[in-house]
């Protein structure tokens, strides 16, 4: 299994790039929004990959942090998702907005992706609102590219660490501990996050019990 790769840009297409890596390419796609952050052809850069393995292909996905590779990795298990359809998705909605909208229940957001009907936006949200918590917590980092002196010498390129809101996680954790059911918890801290994005732990909390608290 190739996990990461890291070289320079020799091409990039609509929905790939061709990285040199050490003299080999390789031909990973990638969302659009990936795409759209990527440097210039010529210049380095570090994606973490995942092999799609079928009878009469291979094909590599790139992405610029582990969360969004976890979630490619979540809808491709949903039934009538695919890699085309994932990376859609992501490509759309973002990593971010991918976890709110699963969390939220909110399959319009799914179904504004090229290529993803209702009914399979209803599915995601179904089978993955109860992981959407574990994904959200992650603490992934970004794979960063740095200058490469030279084409035969490409130096290993450690992911920087990312604030992935450990205030979302300790208040996740929080309301499970509390007895709520992660996808109920996930739900209510996503949904005060997008009222309140710089929110501290205990604010989130605050914020998610209020959301969470019997109506009437």
């Amino acid at each position: 299994m190739i996990g990461k790769l890291s070289g320079r840009v020799e091409f990039k297409g609509e929905d790939h790039i061709l990285l040199d890596v050490r003299g080999v390419g390789y031909l990973v796609y990638c969302s659009s929004r990936t795409l759209a952050t990527l440097p210039p052809v010529g210049e380095a850069t570090a994606l973490y990959t995942d092999l799609l393995v079928r009878e009469d292909l291979l094909q590599l996905f790139g992405f610029p942090t582990m969360v969004e590779k976890e979630w490619h990795r979540l809808l491709m298990s949903v039934q009538g998702i695919g890699a085309k359809a994932s990376m859609a998705i992501l490509g759309t909605l973002g990593p971010d907005g991918v976890s709110r909208a699963i969390a939220l229940g909110d399959w319009n957001a799914l179904k504004s992706a090229k290529g993803v009907g209702p009914k399979s936006a209803q599915r995601v949200v179904n089978e993955l609102k109860d992981k959407a918590p574990s994904v959200m917590a992650m603490s992934g980092g970004p794979a960063v590219a740095s200058d490469v002196p030279d084409q035969d010498v490409i130096e290993p390129i450690a992911p920087i660490q990312i604030q992935t809101s450990s205030a979302q996680a300790d208040a996740l954790s929080a309301l499970g501990n509390l007895g709520y059911a992660p996808g109920e918890a996930a739900s209510a801290v996503a949904e005060a996050l997008g009222e309140t994005p710089d929110a501290t732990e205990g604010e989130l909390i605050r914020m998610a019990l209020r959301l969470l608290a019997p109506k009437g």
